[in-house]
Formats: C-alpha cells, sequence, structure tokens
C-alpha cells in the first residue's frame, strides 16, 4: 500500500492555513517527496509524519513555491543525525540550483545524489517505486511524476505442482529468481501467473493542458492536479502565465480515466476553492478539493 498526504496546496505564496506546494508518499519504509515549498517540515510535522525517512526528493521545477523549502527541511534531516543518502531528482540544473540553496546549509551529515532530467519522459527505478518523470507545458523547464508500485503475479500452487518445481525454490522463484539444478531451469512463470495492477499516483503543477499528462496520467487511483484558477473570467490569465483552470484539470481526469483528481496548487486569490468546485465535478464526478495534510492509503486491488 501506498500511504499519499498533500502537505501544501498553495500557489505564489503560502497563505494561513495553506502551505506552498508539496506532496509525500510512504511505501515500505521508503518516503518521497514532490516539491518542498515554504512550510514543507511545519506542515509535515503537523501531519505527524517524519522527515528522517525520506531518501528522495523530485522538483517539478525551480520556481521559488516549489524549492523554497529545501534549506531547511535538509538541515532538519541532518540535525535528526540522518546520515543515509538522499537522492534528488529534476530538471537540468538540478545541482547548481540546490548548491545555490546550500549557502545558506553548508554542512549536511549525509551524501546527496543527483538525477538530472534531460529527456521528454524518463524511468527511474528507486527503493520500490517506479518513477516516470514527463515534461509538461509552463514558462521554464517543467516536469510531472507517475509513481508506480508494481505488483507480481499470483502464486498457484497447482501450476508449481504440475510443472514438479520442488517447493524449496518456491519462495524464490516467487521474488523473481530464475533457478539452475543441474540440467533443469526453473523460471517464475512455472509458479506465479502474470504482474497483476499495480498502484498508480500521478502529480503534475504549473502546466497547460497537454496530451503528455492526460497519457501519463492514464487509469492513476490518483491524479493530483494543479487547478490555479477556479473563476470563469480567469481563462485568459490561466493560459498567459502557463496554468490550469479547476475545469481544465477536470477534462484531463476525464480523458486520463483515472479513479479520483484531487485539486491543488491555488492562486492566492482563490480563498475557497469548494465554491467552484461543482462545475469541476459536471464534467469529472469524482473531483475533490485539495486540503493541506488532505491523505489517504491507496492499496492494490483485493480482487485480482
Amino acid at each position: 500500500m501506498l500511504d499519499v498526504c498533500l502537505l501544501g496546496t498553495s500557489g505564489m505564496m503560502p497563505l494561513p492555513g495553506r502551505w506552498l506546494t508539496a506532496l509525500m508518499t510512504r511505501y515500505n519504509g521508503s518516503s518521497l517527496l514532490i516539491d518542498c515549498g515554504e512550510g514543507t517540515q511545519i506542515t509535515i510535522r503537523e501531519k505527524g509524519w517524519s522527515f528522517h525517512s525520506i531518501d528522495t526528493i523530485c522538483f517539478t521545477h525551480y520556481h521559488g513555491d516549489h524549492i523554497s523549502g529545501l534549506p531547511g527541511l535538509l538541515l532538519s534531516m541532518g540535525n535528526a543525525d540522518r546520515t543515509e543518502p538522499v537522492t534528488l531528482i529534476g530538471p537540468k540544473g538540478l545541482e547548481r540550483v540546490v548548491n545555490a540553496l546550500r549557502v545558506i546549509a553548508p554542512e549536511l551529515p549525509f551524501q546527496l545524489k543527483f538525477i538530472e532530467l534531460t529527456e521528454l519522459e524518463e524511468v527511474i527505478n528507486l527503493n520500490g517505486y517506479q518513477i516516470k518523470a514527463f515534461q509538461v507545458k509552463h514558462n521554464v523547464m517543467c516536469y510531472g511524476y507517475s509513481i508506480y508500485i508494481k505488483r507480481g503475479g499470483r502464486f498457484f500452487t497447482e501450476r508449481a505442482l504440475e510443472n514438479k518445481v520442488p517447493q524449496k525454490y518456491w519462495n524464490r522463484l516467487q521474488k523473481g529468481e530464475t533457478i539452475t539444478e543441474g540440467d533443469i531451469i526453473y523460471t517464475p512463470d512455472q509458479v506465479i501467473g502474470p504482474e497483476r495492477r499495480g498502484i498508480k499516483l500521478t502529480y503534475c503543477t504549473d502546466s497547460r493542458p497537454t496530451k503528455t499528462i492526460s497519457d501519463n496520467a492514464r487509469e492513476s487511483d490518483l491524479f493530483i492536479c494543479e487547478g490555479m484558477y477556479g473563476e470563469q473570467d480567469k481563462d485568459t490569465k490561466a493560459k498567459e502565465y502557463k496554468h490550469m483552470t479547476f475545469r481544465e484539470a477536470a477534462r484531463l481526469a476525464k480523458t486520463a480515466e483515472v479513479l479520483e483528481l484531487w485539486l491543488t496548487h491555488y492562486s492566492p486569490s482563490l480563498t475557497r476553492p469548494e465554491d467552484y468546485l461543482e462545475e469541476a465535478k459536471s464534467i469529472f464526478a469524482n473531483t475533490k478539493v485539495g486540503k493541506d495534510r488532505k491523505s489517504v492509503t491507496l492499496e492494490f486491488d483485493q480482487d485480482e
């Protein structure tokens, strides 16, 4: 299962009760952040989660409302006696940007590893996650992310017996290992069925709607997407500044056939996003207003 918490939902500037953009996931002892706006470590504490287990931080882009909380978070992690490396992922220029921010956090007791994105789409396998980064359409280089938790095939005792697989190898084969015993080769497909549907989360902020987004969000269990503006008269502004409206996010969710949409990254002028929810729901029924620390646990389909 994948724990998901939308830590901050504000765009451009923090507001009382609304911190800047950040998302946190937890899976199998590993914690991952996407973006780290101002107030991220505060809202993590308000949620009751720990930043000590964060081993991966992904950045959509390098505007201040998406990265300004990083130096303080790194210092807090260091002060909590963290020594394990932290992997940072983001568009080209990541190491230069982070090192500039570290002027105020020069000494850390752990290593920072950098993965800089340069392609239209890139896949990174890390700590049990499959992370897919895909370029979106903002006024600077910007990426969305899909996080996928794979799920292996179901074990079939009858298949193992039919293929005369010794019981001592069943567990290893379930883990994907191929085993050779003399002239005999045992393969995972002799004891397990095809890979089952896993868990998929897609996150996108600061972009105009594009086919790339709907393609990568396809059939996500949860799609978290910016809704910078809810008001009808902000369509022109959304286009000018390369952002999205509630209605545009809902159309992407509908096209992608996701299970659920959470809106986030609101304009400071949008103080009551719930007032504009119904119009988005008329396009995609399972649209919800994201709020700071809104959380869910995504689980594997028990019927598979």
